[in-house]
């Protein structure tokens, strides 16, 4: 996968995470293009050491649910560093 679609699926998978998690996350585009490329990583590398499967291209669709279970994971971990409560 190329750079650009990449930063593409970080963003796009970034965005998906803040709609499925409850409350409301702060920053902006920015920030979800970050955490979503942090998420992304994380769960390529997650997925690769507990389910033997890693990011391989931009359409599969094991790429997006990795991607995007490592951005609310970081997005998770976002709101506590930050200190963010999620509201119900």
């Amino acid at each position: 996968m190329g750079f650009f679609s990449f930063l593409l699926l970080g963003l796009i998978a970034g965005a998906l995470a803040k709609l499925i998690l409850p409350g409301k996350q702060g920053g902006g585009w920015f920030v979800t293009l970050l955490l979503g490329v942090i998420g992304a990583m994380l769960g390529g590398w997650l997925g690769g050491l507990i389910f033997n499967v890693n990011l391989q291209g931009f359409f599969n669709l094991s790429t997006w649910l990795l991607a995007i279970g490592g951005s609310i994971l970081v997005l998770l971990i976002y709101g506590l560093i930050t200190g963010r409560k999620a509201k119900n």
